[in-house]
């Protein structure tokens, strides 16, 4: 049996009463654990491999935000972010932590933020090991030093096993995951999706940072380069975050979760990754796979007798994850801040074919391309989708952004102003035609068009680049490494009327996403859309 002589504490004071509690154990002992409850198995990479049940995403219409002094004026309203009842809150955490009372638990003290002028100190109670164990990949670690003086200021209380009542609870079915700001808690139930834990903190992170600390927060991955300068690159799932920010001449900061200060330095949230690993191999995610070992953990995935991985299988899900904590990627910056930002990429699958390889921002430009987070649902992804489809994420994080978009866009044209960084559109999805009749962009432009522009190597001057007629974005003329007739997506469809059709269609979906922002958007971003079509 594993060793338990660890070092407990009470949770009276959260109204959990009599519960044997699990303090800090290390990521080796939660991994026997969770194989001795039969509630994990060990791979052939001798990570451990869990099934979350039900939900194997997160569900964000059970994503709820408590509505009391603090976010009534401040929060956007909405299908995005819901209100919940105070009382109603009250209620059911009684009932929660009652639920948890004289249970075996498991709690986890952490924090996130790297910076430590903006370090939130965390305490985390799960009903099951693995998902403790995920808090340890996930959030950063105090040292035995800083556990003796650890205050936590924001509790997540994660009981996957109860379950609400919608008609009594308030909640929309019997999950739910709920932020309440006036009592710093995030409460978690009736779903074992351990991203649900990651994402309330990241959610409450999106709220506290730009209203209480002037710092803006994102979603995104950041690297540094040797001479200390500091690229971002923003996308939805399937464009290239990860990929392209998994850089072996540039340190890893983080990959999903970043704070922007006013002393302009870039900060890593999180102590660890959550990558999607469908079709992942050692050839197309070498660091990835690598950081699959013990101490990793592999959600929902399909293995044989052996413990042997299918990561093409995607019988239980198209959403396999592996949580692992940073430090099993080598090649990462120590502690996760950079300073010196100097690019900002916006990665995009546009699977029409028609937003350029690369183009240059205006700062209208990218705080209206921000607000939209774009990129294209292809045939095959969703049921029912036989065409590619717009898909619109406001600040490429619409789920997890309390506040209105355009608080955040605003803010980031300020950062951009200020630093003069360089705000890049990438389109890594198809040229030479839409999906079904062109091809995707290969990997090795899109690197050659992102390490020129983090070299300098794409114009100085307004002559380097050529106006988009539809888009109004300024396509360079030319880049190292890449074939000149790549870079203008006209040329490579070699037909100018269905480039021309097809492309204003685009337009006009960008066009009827944004107008929803356009009472709350400033003259400056408005400018920054597609030009009006002539008529």
């Amino acid at each position: 049996m594993t060793n338990l002589d660890t070092k407990t504490i009470s949770l009276d004071n959260l109204g959990i009463k009599d519960a044997t509690v699990r303090y800090q154990l290390t990521s080796d002992e939660l991994h026997d654990i969770t194989i001795e409850k039969g509630q994990g198995k060990e791979t052939s990479f001798g990570a451990l491999a869990v099934n979350t049940g039900e939900f194997t995403g997160r569900s964000p219409m059970d994503r709820f935000i408590v509505k009391d002094d603090i976010t009534k004026d401040e929060v956007w309203w909405g299908n995005i972010n819901i209100p919940f009842d105070s009382e109603k809150f009250d209620k059911l955490y009684d009932k929660v932590t009652n639920y948890l009372s004289n249970k075996e638990v498991f709690v986890r003290d952490s924090y996130a933020c790297a910076d430590e002028d903006y370090k939130l100190n965390i305490r985390v109670v799960n009903e099951y090991p693995w998902s403790n164990m995920f808090a340890y990949n996930m959030f950063l670690r105090p040292t035995a030093e800083e556990l003796k003086t650890f205050s936590p200021e924001w509790t997540v209380i994660n009981a996957p096993g109860f379950m609400a009542d919608p008609e009594v609870d308030g909640t929309r079915q019997h999950n739910f995951a709920i932020l309440n700001f006036g009592k710093k808690i995030a409460l978690i139930g009736g779903t074992g999706y351990t991203g649900e834990i990651k994402k309330g903190i990241f959610s409450a992170l999106n709220f506290i940072l730009p209203v209480f600390k002037n710092t803006l927060p994102m979603h995104c991955s950041a690297n540094v380069g040797k001479d200390g300068d500091t690229a971002i690159f923003f996308g939805l799932s399937g464009t290239g975050k990860t990929t392209l920010s998994t850089d072996p001449n540039r340190s890893l900061i983080g990959d999903d979760e970043h704070g922007w200060t006013a002393e302009n330095t870039i900060f890593n949230f999180e102590g660890g990754c959550y990558a999607k690993v469908i079709d992942l191999s050692q050839e197309k995610e070498p660091e990835i796979y690598g950081a699959i070992k013990r101490g990793a953990i592999l959600e929902n995935i399909v293995m044989d007798d052996k413990g042997n991985v299918d990561f093409a299988d995607t019988t239980i899900t198209q959403n396999t994850r592996v949580s692992y904590p940073i430090y099993h990627i080598e090649n990462i910056q120590t502690p996760s801040i950079g300073k010196n930002p100097k690019n900002i990429f916006f990665l995009t699958a546009d699977a029409f074919g028609v937003l350029p390889p690369i183009s240059k921002l205006t700062p209208g430009q990218a705080a209206y391309h921000f607000i939209s987070g774009y990129t294209a649902k292809v045939a095959g992804t969703e049921a029912g989708v036989t065409e590619p489809q717009p898909s619109f994420s406001a600040c490429f994080g619409a789920p997890f952004m309390p506040l209105h978009p355009t608080r955040y866009a605003e803010m980031l044209s300020e950062k951009m102003k200020e630093t003069g960084v360089n705000v890049w559109l990438v389109n890594t999805g198809w040229t030479a035609g839409p999906y079904g009749v062109g091809h995707r962009m290969k990997l090795k432009y899109t690197r050659a068009m992102i390490n020129a522009a983090l070299n300098g190597e794409l114009g100085n001057s307004p002559e380097d680049f050529r106006i988009h007629s539809v888009f109004g974005l300024a396509q360079p003329r030319t880049c190292p490494g890449v074939p000149d007739e790549l870079l203008s997506q006209r040329k490579a469809w070699n037909n100018d009327e269905e480039y021309y059709k097809t492309a204003h269609k685009l337009a006009d979906s960008f066009r009827n996403n944004f107008k929803k922002f356009e009472d709350y958007a400033n003259d400056e971003i408005l400018a920054g859309g597609p030009p009006a079509a002539e008529k």
